[in-house]
């Protein structure tokens, strides 16, 4: 009793204490309560012991709770004696309880199932419950009770897989058989208790509902598999189940049975076809006459699984077909605040539709009949979706902020698929033709702008569809709205109309290829995008249809009327202060048709005015440089650095949409030429000012170089090696700046196999690396702080090694060992692109020295590359193998563990290898053998299992030896040259399967660091 007390007492404390302290003690002591042998007495007593005046239902609940999860712990630790006892004792508890509170019942059940599961001594623990049950059933109110515990128990019997993990799935299986062994005395107590009029204190809609749960929790473990197909129509349960859809409170349950039934067995959507038409006249005229959301949903979802369950029994175009195909279109077309209800029925549709137009399977003219049938049907739903995914123009509010509904966002999305089976099954003519039947007026105001966005946006959806047809449409409809809306001023554009535009824009640049051959269409359709790329709402669409136009139409928009205007906007750029992503569009949409102007004059004077402002904002941020007047002024500086950067983003842009000459040597009115002719110098001083230490406009500037020299091919060599000096000089400055051997490694991919400038390749790598921040990776906690330096580094380095020629690598030996040690390092950190970044130059290398090692196998001579591969990796092996074991450690291992085994793959592979020449004394199969042993002996014990030393070092030099033979075999066969051997033959998954497993079942070890 004294205990029953300080349980009480805690509780109240946890729930209702005023001060945190007392709530942290209360529930500090509770929780040790649980963990001791007297829970399971004090508890017990609690929920069977009569009404004390300090125990109420927060009590009861907690002790409930406890019950349940002690024997979800230690239930089968109990004796058979003891589980017999809490038997009685719960179902006592249950019978007191069984008029409520309800959620208390639940948990006393819950309890019951769970005493259930682990009383797998008995026999048949669940035959002995339900022998229970039949005595509790009898005992006043103990239906209700019954009713209860039979809800839960299929639920935690059979449904839930997890619960109760200690479980084999053979004794869950028998216990399932055991408890669908009482399905007919089940579905009879049922059917009894659907009889029973209210005489208990229940009242009857308390009770169907709980009939309903009840029979729900049966159906769907298949408490009606047994039964023929022709005798479950007939059941009593199922005139139950239509009774209730006609009672408000439990219809909602009774269509959740439904469904259930209809999901699992065949025969059921014919029967219920049949009853649609009641239904309809029943239940939903009324609702939909009513507005009652509920019932027009819940009727939505039943049909709709109807009809999924057996599309081809509604594709025969029967009258019940057609009353549920109707029925479900009033539906879709029911206004309700939110878009669920048509949202449920979108599956239906575009199942019917894919019968509809799937192969004739022999139907012939009754396919061709039936799809004649539903083409008036489909016909409406096109109707009623576009009515459904209109705007309303007060979603935005008086700035014209766009706030449209999420709920409405996500159904223009769902419907798009529906959208382009109603053009399939119409055919693109007569679809496009529904949505232009109204003729709008030329006047804003007297357009109806929601449809007009909604048709909108339903024809660019299907743009695919209409344009794979191939039947260009009259596009006079649209050019009037482009004309309309180019008229309307700018600041108009905010909030509805800006989205309006936004899909017009939208349909411009889908049908831009059509629309572009439209009379006269081009320069108008060039305004009307212009107009809208500096409206936030419609500017990402207005910047995607003006690159389509020029991809599409370029030699229209290269007469000198339409070119003027892109030049404007162009111009424009520099004020209109657009995301980076779309400015790169208009760039590249004005790059583009720049590429088609045939006079080089002319197209030389258009980039001049293109760039005339980025170069101009590059020029005056160096000429202020001995200014005083913009660092004295830091909003100045700021627009001044600012500028400078986007100037820089769009010479990237022009750079990498310009197209580079053929011809190997200069040529004089080249614009590539011309324009690196500016570029550079700009850049170059640039480079030597201060205000490069900012690292936006350090990025910005490194980002154009790169695209530089990936656009300009051979005409960049002249400059590569007064870039590289740059680059290397100011990372050496600003080592935080990784965005330099980025760009370094882009000139080394341009021109890596030049062999005359291998001397200055190998002179930027070694400058690279002898950076304090670079020497400075010397353990994973530092490469998971440096991790963008890990991964610039690294990826330089793979680059190096891919694109030099072997002679330029030899000439690097030491700069290639210090690397691969700091990348066997940094393979370890937790940051998972520097990780993977790391062991792709390991690979990388591996790789390299692989193929050198083959191609001269028979005679290795002193200092060439192969040779010095070898000697990198004998010196470095053993930190390699350690660090890539470290690596397969930990919650992040998973990532890691193709690549590992692909390095320890490359690894075995050149130790097999080395054996067969004269470097055999450096490096050999016994070299991987000690650097593994020694590996796995230094491994801490808390990493390893009981035992696992022993047998980890054998278990994987085996799977490394087969895997070295397979990839040895695979580089030297034609096929393994172009896939390089990763992960090949048996043995190669063997070893993936061992490194793998070993990942697996080493996650948990502690953080390395």
């Amino acid at each position: 009793m004294e205990l029953q007390m300080k349980v009480a007492e805690a509780v109240h404390t946890l729930n209702h204490g005023i001060e945190s302290s007392l709530r942290v003690a209360a529930n500090q002591w509770l929780v040790m309560f649980q963990q001791t042998d007297a829970a399971w007495e004090v508890a017990t007593s609690i929920l069977t012991s009569k009404c004390s005046p300090y125990i109420d239902c927060e009590v009861e609940f907690f002790a409930a709770q406890i019950i349940r999860r002690k024997i979800q712990t230690e239930g089968t630790y109990l004796h058979i004696g003891a589980k017999d006892a809490l038997l009685s004792s719960l179902l006592l508890a249950a019978k007191r309880f069984s008029l409520g509170p309800h959620q208390l019942l639940t948990q006393i059940c819950l309890a019951l199932a769970a005493l259930v599961l682990c009383a797998v001594e008995h026999k048949k623990p669940i035959e002995q419950l339900f022998s229970s049950l039949q005595e509790l059933q009898l005992q006043g109110n103990g239906d209700i009770a019954v009713l209860e515990m039979l809800t839960v128990l299929p639920e935690e019997v059979i449904e839930d897989q997890y619960k109760n993990n200690k479980l084999s799935s053979s004794t869950r299986w028998q216990l399932g058989q055991e408890l669908l062994s009482h399905t007919h005395a089940v579905l009879d107590f049922l059917m009894h208790q659907s009889q029973q009029r209210s005489a208990d204190g229940v009242q009857l809609h308390e009770r169907n509902r709980k009939i309903l749960r009840c029979l729900l929790s049966w159906v769907r473990v298949g408490c009606f598999a047994e039964l023929t197909p022709s005798s479950l129509p007939t059941h009593p349960l199922l005139n139950f189940v239509y009774n209730s859809m006609q009672v408000s409170s439990s219809f909602d349950l009774a269509i959740e049975v439904l469904t259930e039934l209809v999901s699992r067995h065949e025969g059921l959507p014919q029967v219920l076809l049949s009853r649609v038409q009641s239904f309809k006249e029943i239940l939903l005229q009324p609702a939909l006459a009513n507005g009652d959301e509920k019932v027009i949903g819940g009727l939505a979802c039943l049909m709709a699984e109807i009809g999924q369950a057996a599309p081809g029994l509604i594709a025969e175009a029967s009258p019940e077909a057609l009353v549920l195909a109707n029925a479900l279109l009033s539906c879709v077309a029911f206004p309700s605040e939110d878009w669920e209800i048509s949202d449920s029925t979108l599956q239906f549709w575009c199942t019917l539709a894919s019968y509809l137009l799937g192969p004739d399977n022999d139907k012939g003219s009754n396919k061709e009949s039936a799809v004649e049938m539903f083409l008036p049907i489909f016909s409406a739903l096109l109707d009623a979706l576009l009515l459904r995914a209109q705007v309303d123009s007060n979603e935005f509010d008086d700035d014209g902020a766009y706030s449209v509904p999420d709920g409405l966002i996500q159904f223009r999305m769902n419907i798009e698929e529906v959208l382009g089976d109603i053009c399939h099954l119409l055919g693109s003519s007569t679809f496009v033709q529904k949505l232009f039947c109204s003729r709008w007026g030329s006047s804003v105001v007297h357009i109806p702008w929601k449809e007009v966005e909604s048709k909108m946006f339903a024809l660019n959806m299907v743009a695919e569809i209409i344009l794979q047809e191939g039947h260009p449409f009259d596009f006079s409809i649209v050019m009037q709205l482009v004309t309309v809306l180019s008229d309307i001023p700018p600041d108009n554009l905010k909030g509805f109309m800006g989205f309006v535009y936004r899909s017009v824009a939208d349909v411009v640049g889908s049908y831009s290829k059509w629309i572009s051959s439209f009379h006269n269409a081009t320069g108008r359709l060039l305004l009307f995008v212009a107009s809208g790329i500096t409206e936030p709402t419609c500017a990402n669409s207005c910047c995607t249809a003006l690159r389509k136009i020029c991809e599409d139409a370029s030699t229209v928009v290269c007469e000198p009327s339409n070119l003027e205007i892109l030049i404007w906007i162009g111009e424009g750029l520099e004020k209109w202060y657009l995301p980076l992503e779309e400015e790169e569009e208009v760039v590249g949409a004005i790059t583009v048709i720049l590429n088609a102007v045939t006079n080089k004059d002319l197209k030389n004077s258009c980039l001049g005015r293109l760039l005339r402002s980025s170069f101009g904002a590059i020029e005056k941020l160096i000429d202020g440089e001995n200014s005083s007047s913009l660092t004295q002024d830091p909003a100045s500086y700021a627009h001044a650095l600012y500028s400078t950067a986007r100037g820089f983003y769009r010479l990237g842009s022009v750079f990498s949409n310009l197209t580079a000459p053929q011809s190997p040597d200069p040529v004089e009115d080249d614009p590539v030429l011309a324009l690196l002719g500016v570029f550079w110098p700009l850049l170059h001083r640039l480079f030597k000012s201060a205000y490069i230490e900012n690292a936006s406009l350090a990025t910005a500037a490194c980002r154009s170089l790169s695209q530089a020299i990936q656009s300009s091919g051979q005409q960049f060599l002249i400059l590569l090696p007064q870039v590289l000096d740059c680059l290397s000089t100011n990372f050496l400055s600003f080592q935080s700046h990784e965005c330099y051997i980025r760009t370094a490694a882009v000139a080394i991919e341009e021109f890596g196999h030049r062999e005359e400038y291998g001397s200055l390749f190998a002179t930027t790598f070694q400058r690279i690396t002898s950076a304090d921040s670079v020497a400075a990776l010397n353990s994973s906690y530092i490469c998971d702080q440096e991790p963008d330096l890990v991964e610039a580094y690294t990826s330089f380095a793979s680059t190096f090694v891919r694109c030099c020629p072997k002679e330029v690598m030899a000439m690097c030996s030491s700069l290639l060992e210090t690397s691969i040690q700091k990348a066997a390092i940094c393979c370890t950190a937790m940051h998972r692109g520097a990780a993977l970044s790391a062991m792709s130059y390991m690979s990388c290398f591996l790789e390299a020295a692989l193929t050198s090692t083959l191609e001269s196998i028979a005679c290795i001579t002193e200092g060439s590359f192969g040779a010095i591969a070898i000697q990198i990796c004998c010196h470095s092996g053993e930190g390699l193998i350690s660090n890539v074991v470290y690596a397969l450690l930990g919650v992040s291992a998973m990532s890691r563990v193709h690549k590992s085994a692909t390095i320890l793959q490359q690894l075995a592979a050149l130790c097999c290898l080395s054996e067969k020449t004269v470097m055999k004394t450096i490096l050999s199969w016994k070299s991987l053998h000690g650097w593994l042993h020694s590996t796995v002996q230094a491994l801490p014990s808390e990493y390893l299992k009981p035992g696992e030393v022993e047998i980890l070092v054998p278990s994987w030099l085996n799977a490394l030896a087969s895997a070295a033979s397979d990839y040895i075999e695979s580089m030297t066969s034609i096929a393994g040259k172009k896939s390089h051997g990763h992960m090949q033959g048996k043995g190669g998954k063997r070893l993936k399967h061992i490194i793998r497993e070993f990942a697996d079942t080493h996650r948990n070890v502690p953080t390395l660091t």
